[in-house]
């Protein structure tokens, strides 16, 4: 540790010298995990000014504590297919840190899982769930399983299989997952279902994003969507602008995409593109939402399906060029890394005003610095996305409560921590020096929070 009497003295360099020596443990100590070195880069640079004006965090260790999970569990989920073939995923579950409650974060079942990617969702999620001002702490989980082409039945064994493991792990009061990539309505209920028959008890608060029969919340399948969207107009609103009358362009076509869609269609917005993960759609006239709404909710079909019912449309392989349409305001709700350097270059050249990341580290670091140079309103994820994981928190207090809100009520409240997130955001970037730079203040506002809970809470 530090010797706070040398670090008062010196300041800045101390403080930087502190994050870079961090920054490369956290390298050195998680060889090859590249998506999780991003996310640690992008969170402790933005620090700096944490510690030079607060060098007990230093002296306490905090950073080497903050970047390094508490739990990190990966178990073997075996499955038998509808051929009667037993097949083998990998299950993991990083509990990250638990100073300002359970841990909180979603499962995402893709091929592209892995312990990087889940320490990086991990990670990402400690400040994301401390800016939304609720009592939760940061975590994440899921599989390298892929839900495409499954039958019903075969996802229903692989959920109670991998829920077998991980229920010795998860409880109300200690870790509540939730859905992400791959993880709907249908695999929390093949879950849940999993849970109360292992556990043999009704312990509704074990998982969010459940079905409203059993515990779940109203305005929760919106509120990544909504939430994005009421953020960004907080953006928008700080200029004197709005929604009103842009054409937007949205990445993705699950969950957070549609419903971005939707609330910024009902603010005004002409949303003239969405994709899945192979290929997207452009319609000038504006995308029909009811139309993307049956083929992805329901019918579990390709987004190249749009076109055959709206011949005005075109369909384009591969996701790349979906930042290629000029817009005002871009959306990317599809998954990491999808904004690189290129596409930044394209967007700021054909006139964006706002970016507005609703899925999880859309954008490269790269990418970040080119909109924040040239200006461009910029919504980091884990203050823009937040609203999925703050309805999930207000599922868990209905849950605890045996009530439930009306979806007024949800929204509204959701609305509201919307627009305290991006307040603290602003007011943390100015007093640590960073004015307009929200990816400096969501860091900092969320890691205050977290910081001070575990100065409180001891060396632990």
């Amino acid at each position: 540790m530090l010797d706070i009497k040398e670090v008062t003295k010196s300041g800045s360099s101390i403080a930087k010298d502190y994050v870079n020596r961090v920054l490369e443990d956290v390298k050195s100590r998680n060889p090859l995990e590249y998506e999780f070195h991003q996310a640690a880069k992008e969170i402790l640079s933005s620090l700096v000014p944490v510690f030079e004006k607060k060098p007990e965090y230093m002296e306490q260790g905090i950073l080497e504590r903050f970047v390094e999970p508490e739990r990190m569990i990966t178990f073997r989920v075996p499955w038998v297919d509808d051929h009667g073939k037993v097949r083998v995923n990998r299950g993991f579950r990083v509990q990250f840190n638990s100073a300002i409650g359970p841990y909180k974060g979603g499962l995402r079942f893709h091929p592209s899982v892995n312990a990087s990617i889940i320490k990086f969702l991990g990670f990402e999620q400690i400040l994301k769930n401390s800016l939304t001002g609720q009592p939760i702490g940061g975590g994440k989980g899921g599989s390298d399983f892929d839900p495409k082409g499954k039958s019903d039945k075969e996802i229903m064994r692989f959920s109670q299989s991998f829920m077998t493991e991980l229920c010795r792990h998860i409880g109300p009061d200690v870790d509540v997952p939730a859905g992400d990539i791959g993880v709907g309505a249908r695999e929390i209920g093949f879950l849940f279902g999993q849970y109360k028959r292992l556990r043999g008890g009704y312990e509704a608060g074990v998982l969010t994003g459940k079905g409203l029969g059993f515990g779940g919340s109203l305005a929760r399948t919106e509120a990544t969507g909504y939430g994005t969207v009421y953020f960004v107009n907080e953006m928008l609103i700080e200029k004197g602008l709005s929604f009103e009358g842009k054409t937007v362009v949205v990445s993705g076509s699950g969950n957070v995409a549609i419903y971005a869609i939707e609330k910024a269609t009902q603010f005004g917005a002409t949303v003239v593109a969405c994709s899945d993960s192979n290929g997207y759609i452009y319609d000038e006239n504006g995308i029909n939402l009811d139309t993307v709404k049956r083929l992805k909710e329901v019918e579990r079909k390709r987004i190249s399906e749009y076109v055959n019912e709206h011949t005005s449309a075109q369909y384009v392989e591969g996701c790349a060029g979906i930042w290629s349409i000029p817009c005002d305001i871009a959306l990317p709700c599809a998954t990491q890394n999808e904004i690189n350097e290129q596409s930044a270059k394209i967007l700021v050249s054909n006139g964006v005003i706002a970016i507005g990341e609703g899925a999880n580290m859309p954008t490269t670091l790269e990418a970040i610095d080119i909109f924040l140079t040239n200006g461009v309103l910029f919504g980091p994820a884990k203050a823009a996305n937040a609203g999925g994981v703050a309805v999930s928190a207000l599922e868990m207090a209905q849950n605890s409560a045996r009530l439930s809100w009306t979806f007024e009520e949800v929204d509204a409240k959701l609305h509201q921590i919307m627009k305290n997130i991006y307040q603290n955001s602003v007011k943390a970037a100015e007093e640590f020096g960073h004015p307009d730079n929200l990816v400096y203040g969501a860091n900092i506002a969320g890691f205050l929070k977290v910081a001070d809970a575990m100065m409180a809470q001891g060396v632990i």
